[in-house]
């Protein structure tokens, strides 16, 4: 009877151990290319390598793990980028790479890396035979993410979180992110789907490898997307995916009804206004002061939260009744918080100025 007893005891133990997080166990995860990745447990310590990588681990509020950083994180200046603002802590860990656009589907830095112990490293935009072979030498579990297009949003980012939540024990924190993003998405849809009146919108200053003036401008703006704007740089021409380089004489062309500006090129607009005024003269935005300044939202791949609090800035300014009931500050630090842990927006505000002020309150800035 003991025996028995026993042996039940052992089988419930076991039943209950298969039904929890793989604490402790050996477990196969497949990454976001298809490679299956062995672990021996749930990783302790983690680096991230690549555009959004790190992003993604702060969503999933695992910055504790991460036991060293790019260069490029530290280098490039933290407040385009709200996770970074939002722990400043990262700041101090050793470095593990260079980062970087250059730093792309290249072999990393093995010595740096491993200088870092890491348990495990996730890493964007990589290739699966260079991943293979890194973690062949490392002897370190390489677990490639899939981050979606540059400058743009792709569900895809969902399945990403879900997979990394698996592989960190942060399952029910990513169900939590992801839950989040679909219902600010959902909600933006909701107040603007049925609108039928829908001024032509043109956003400029978006940077592209550096910074660019009011010439620089995307195809697929995905704030303009969420919200159902009609955005007159749809039926532009493209060499490089959605991004568009526009000649002047085509935007007076196009003249939109509002025009907004990525506060990451306000220095090269404001210089630009300074030395062409007839040219910004001309457009009718300028002219009846419907020109809106919005933060910045790539850098080092699509930093959601700002895109979702860029949405709801232009919600208010292009359909007024429909967000009534909506703050835009506000609602950005309620975003930031849920996305990267604390309400950063004030940071954001002083480097860049209120999300959505008129132009002509930026003058003397």
């Amino acid at each position: 009877m003991k025996r028995a007893w026993g042996m039940i005891c052992c089988w419930v133990l076991g039943a209950w151990l298969v039904g929890q997080a793989p604490i402790g166990l050996a477990m196969d995860i497949t990454d976001m290319v298809g490679r299956k990745v062995s672990f021996r447990d749930v990783p302790k310590r983690i680096l991230c390598l690549g555009p959004g990588a790190l992003r993604l681990i702060v969503y999933l509020d695992a910055t504790s793990l991460v036991c060293g950083i790019e260069e490029m994180e530290k280098s490039m200046g933290t407040v385009s980028r709200p996770y970074m603002l939002a722990h400043p802590e990262l700041l101090n860990l050793p470095v593990c790479g260079p980062g970087g656009p250059a730093s792309i589907n290249k072999k990393p830095d093995m010595e740096l890396i491993l200088s870092t112990t890491p348990d495990a490293v996730f890493v964007t935009y990589m290739d699966a035979a260079l991943a293979d072979a890194v973690q062949k030498t490392l002897g370190v579990p390489i677990f490639l993410l899939n981050y979606g297009a540059f400058a743009t949003f792709d569900t895809v980012v969902y399945d990403t979180l879900r997979t990394v939540g698996k592989v960190l024990n942060r399952s029910a924190r990513a169900e939590t992110v992801v839950a989040a993003i679909e219902a600010m998405r959902s909600d933006l849809h909701r107040r603007t789907a049925h609108l039928t009146e829908r001024p032509g919108v043109y956003v400029g200053g978006i940077g592209f490898r550096g910074a660019f003036g009011i010439e620089s401008t995307e195809k697929q703006y995905i704030p303009f997307d969420w919200v159902h704007a009609r955005n007159l740089a749809e039926t532009l021409e493209s060499k490089i995916g959605s991004h568009v380089f526009i000649d002047k004489e085509i935007l007076l062309k196009l003249d939109p009804e509002f025009v907004f500006l990525d506060g990451g090129g306000a220095t090269l607009i404001r210089e630009d206004v300074r030395k062409h005024p007839d040219f910004y003269g001309t457009l009718g935005a300028f002219r009846k002061g419907r020109v809106y300044w919005l933060l910045p939202f790539n850098s080092y791949a699509t930093n959601v939260d700002t895109a979702l609090a860029d949405a709801y800035a232009i919600g208010k300014i292009l359909y007024p009744q429909a967000f009534e009931d909506v703050d835009p500050e506000r609602k950005a630090d309620e975003i930031y918080t849920l996305l990267v842990g604390k309400p950063v927006y004030a940071q954001m505000k002083k480097a860049y100025g209120a999300l959505g002020r008129r132009w002509e309150e930026s003058v003397e800035r």
